[in-house]
C-alpha cells in the first residue's frame, strides 16, 4: 500500500468512526427541539429555572431561558411565546397576573411549598407587626426598601401601605440585589430597615431576620411556587411536559443551590448543572430515567 493509498484509507476510516460515533451518541440539544422558559430574577426563580434547564438539556433539548418582569412572564406563557415557567407564586403574589391568563395556560401545580412573602426587619428591630411601623417612620428613614416595580410583592406592599395607613413611607423600587445590599449595609451599621421579603431566600440564612405580623392578611398566608406551561405543550413536547409536571423539590434543596449562587464569581447555570449531577435520585423522579 503506497503512501497515498494509506492516507485515503486512514481518512475513510476516520470518517467511518466519526459517523458511527454520531449515530451511537445521545440526542444532541438541537435534535429534540427548543424549549423556552421565562422567569423573574428572584433568587428562587434563578435557581429553579436553571435546574430545569440543566435537566432538559441532559435529555437532549436546546433550552433558552429569558429573565423578564413578572407581568411579561405570565403574558409570554399565556400567549404561547414561551413554553413555561417554574416561578409562579400563588395564590397571592401573582394572583392578578394569573387571573388575566388563567384560561390560556395550564397550571401543573406546586414545585415548591411552604413559601411566603411579607415585610421583614432585622431581629434587633423591636417591633413585631406592620401596624407598629406607623409610629416609627423616622427610625426607618420613612422608607420600605423594595425590588423591581413589576413584582407581585410590590403591589401587595402598596396595598399594605394603604390598608395600614403608612402614608409617611415611600416604597423604594430597585431589584433583589439592591434590596439585599441596602439590608446588609443597615445590619452592619445596626440601623433600622424594613424590606420586602420572601422565603426561600438566602438572606434569611445569612442574617437574623423576622417577618412583621400582618393582621389584615394583606400578604396572604403560606404560599407555593407553581409550574405553569402554555396550552398545547403536552401534545407538542410530551417529554418536556412530563418533566415539568413532575418537577418538585424542597426548600432545603433550593436553599443549597441559592447559597452556592451567592458565592463570589459563581455561575448559576454551572451551579445548577453541578446540583443536578449531585442529586441523581431526585432528578430521576422527574425524568423517569
Amino acid at each position: 500500500m503506497n503512501r497515498k493509498t494509506k492516507l485515503l484509507f486512514s481518512t475513510a476510516m476516520a470518517l467511518a468512526v466519526a459517523v458511527c460515533t454520531l449515530l451511537a451518541a445521545p440526542a444532541r440539544a438541537a435534535d429534540k427541539g427548543r424549549v423556552e422558559l421565562v422567569y423573574v430574577e428572584w433568587t428562587s426563580a434563578v435557581a429553579s429555572t436553571n435546574v430545569v434547564r440543566a435537566v432538559l438539556e441532559n435529555l437532549g433539548y436546546d433550552v433558552k431561558t429569558l429573565p423578564v418582569s413578572a407581568a411579561a412572564m405570565w403574558q409570554a406563557v399565556g400567549s404561547g411565546d414561551a413554553d413555561g415557567m417554574v416561578a409562579a407564586w400563588l395564590p397571592t403574589t401573582h394572583a392578578n397576573y394569573y387571573r388575566r391568563v388563567k384560561n390560556k395556560v395550564v397550571d401543573l401545580g406546586p414545585n415548591l411549598t411552604g413559601t411566603r412573602i411579607g415585610l421583614a426587619v432585622p431581629d434587633y428591630v423591636d417591633i413585631d407587626s406592620i401596624p407598629q411601623l406607623k409610629a416609627h417612620a423616622d427610625k426607618f428613614d420613612r422608607k420600605i426598601i423594595g425590588i423591581d416595580p413589576g413584582a407581585g410583592i410590590m403591589s401587595k406592599t402598596e396595598e399594605a401601605i394603604k390598608d395600614y395607613g403608612l402614608y409617611k413611607y415611600h416604597l423604594v423600587e430597585g431589584s433583589g440585589a439592591t434590596m439585599t445590599a441596602a439590608l446588609g449595609d443597615a445590619i452592619r451599621n445596626h440601623r433600622w430597615i424594613v424590606v420586602t421579603g420572601w422565603t426561600p431566600h438566602w438572606m434569611f440564612s445569612r442574617w437574623k431576620l423576622k417577618y412583621l405580623k400582618d393582621p389584615k392578611g394583606v400578604y396572604g398566608g403560606t404560599e407555593r411556587i407553581d409550574t405553569v406551561v402554555r396550552k398545547g405543550l403536552k401534545k407538542d413536547m410530551p417529554e418536556v411536559y412530563r418533566v415539568l409536571d413532575r418537577f418538585h423539590w424542597s426548600i432545603a434543596n433550593m436553599q443549597q443551590l441559592m447559597n452556592w449562587n451567592e458565592k463570589r464569581n459563581s455561575d448559576p447555570y454551572q451551579n445548577a448543572k453541578r446540583w443536578v449531577k449531585e442529586h441523581p435520585k431526585l432528578v430521576k423522579s422527574w425524568t423517569g430515567q
